[in-house]
């Protein structure tokens, strides 16, 4: 299939599926009964246009690729997933309205990842919501914004998170750094927003409890997405003497930064944790892999089975990387819960998802029942020349991200500090 085509397959716009009055919820499914075909609408509410829309309409695509790849004959649950875009702008604000438009057009099952205070400011809308209308509640699956506060004082009972948080990262980046013994200077840069201020300060915290010899000898902050010049940051880590760059930049801002590089011509280790998202690959790549890069990561680009047959064809279909690969974790979660509870109702399906074990991507997971953190692993992966072992390129290139150290999540997950108000 073309690219095109696939893409215009794929990017089924919302107002076309309201225009269906397909219902969210349907009736409870009993013994008698079955769910067979029932549809189920989730909103995908990300940003769709402006700095961030390359990420966003990739999530959008991936999810969108999921419920159609896995509504087959293993379907547990029998019903029909239909994933409608909501453009935020990457904005809490515009969120708010995604959020009203979706629910008033009976949308019960929303997704969003592109920025922690996004995410806050959906998890307390969904949960005030629930509150005035228990009989009809949202659930939220957050598939990527990372903050740990999400699963512990901010906890929700509404609220799922499929993605590993940032503390759950940065236990296994500042692990796998501190087992570098020649690796005494870094430099940390990152976004001067909520994700970018945490990214800076767990990593400073992990680090003073592994290694504190190692000195930061610059951190800086940048205001995200406004077209940021980064040769003046660059020159500054050339003068501060460091031996790697970390970094929690992502989209226009990794791109703009490694270009920096490039044109600097210095060539230190990067550690990040999105150098797989759109067009850092064949940045990367076109550099003839001279910058050295570690990727920290629940996946990677080569991964075998399954996942990795739907990574191909998502390639194929949409001309695009499959990197948001909690999106089958997310539909398989969700096709669960609907299967356990033998209903599409949103409370039903959430009560069912608590403490959910299944079968994720890359092996068994578990959404942990006290806080709805699920439990999974962390790679780090090295930027490097494909081979017979790693034959996937990244975005088409001769390169690929290898995973070289894996750590499990009783390795990196934190304790519970959620005191979840059930219904």
């Amino acid at each position: 299939m073309p690219v095109d085509n696939g893409r215009r397959r794929l990017l089924w716009l919302a107002p076309a599926l309201y225009a269906t009055g397909l219902s969210a919820a349907g009736p409870a499914a009993g013994p008698q009964t079955t769910l067979a075909g029932h549809p189920v609408r989730i909103a995908f509410i990300d940003p769709l246009s402006g700095p961030a829309a390359d990420i966003g309409r990739n999530s959008l695509r991936s999810w969108q690729f999921m419920a159609s790849e896995l509504a087959g004959t293993d379907n547990p649950a029998g019903v029909r997933c239909v994933v409608a875009g909501f453009d935020n702008k990457g904005s809490p604000r515009e969120s708010l309205n995604a959020f009203k438009a979706a629910v008033d057009q009976g949308f019960r099952f929303i997704v969003q990842g592109n920025g922690s205070g996004v995410a806050a400011t959906l998890s307390d809308a969904v949960t005030r919501y629930n509150l005035r209308r228990p009989d009809d509640p949202v659930v939220y699956i957050n598939y990527a914004a990372m903050d740990p506060a999400l699963t512990n004082e901010l906890c929700s009972f509404w609220h799922f998170r499929i993605d590993a948080d940032t503390s759950m990262k940065m236990a296994a980046l500042t692990r796998f750094m501190a087992e570098q013994p020649a690796l005494s200077r870094v430099f940390l840069l990152n976004q001067n927003y909520e994700h970018g201020q945490q990214f800076s300060r767990y990593f400073r915290q992990f680090m003073a409890h592994q290694r504190a010899d190692l000195q930061i000898v610059g951190d800086e902050l940048h205001a995200p997405f406004r077209g940021h010049d980064f040769s003046s940051h660059v020159r500054q880590m050339r003068d501060s003497g460091a031996q790697a760059l970390v970094t929690g930049n992502w989209g226009a801002d990794l791109r703009g930064l490694i270009q920096a590089l490039q044109k600097e011509r210095l060539q230190i280790p990067l550690y990040a944790y999105y150098p797989a998202l759109s067009g850092v690959p064949e940045l990367l790549a076109r550099g003839d892999g001279r910058i050295p890069v570690y990727q920290v990561a629940c996946n990677h680009s080569n991964h075998e089975g399954r996942i990795g047959q739907l990574a191909s064809r998502f390639r194929q279909q949409t001309g695009e990387d499959l990197v948001v690969f909690s999106s089958f974790d997310g539909m398989v979660m969700l096709l669960q819960g609907i299967a356990q509870a033998r209903s599409a109702r949103a409370a039903e399906v959430a009560a069912r998802m608590s403490g959910l074990r299944f079968q994720g991507f890359d092996g068994p997971v578990q959404l942990r029942a006290e806080d709805h953190q699920l439990q999974k692993g962390v790679y780090i992966s090295r930027w490097q020349k494909v081979d017979a072992r790693h034959p996937r390129g990244a975005e088409g290139t001769g390169y690929t991200f290898v995973p070289i150290r894996r750590f499990e999540s009783d390795q990196i997950t934190g304790p519970v500090r959620c005191r979840m108000q059930r219904p």
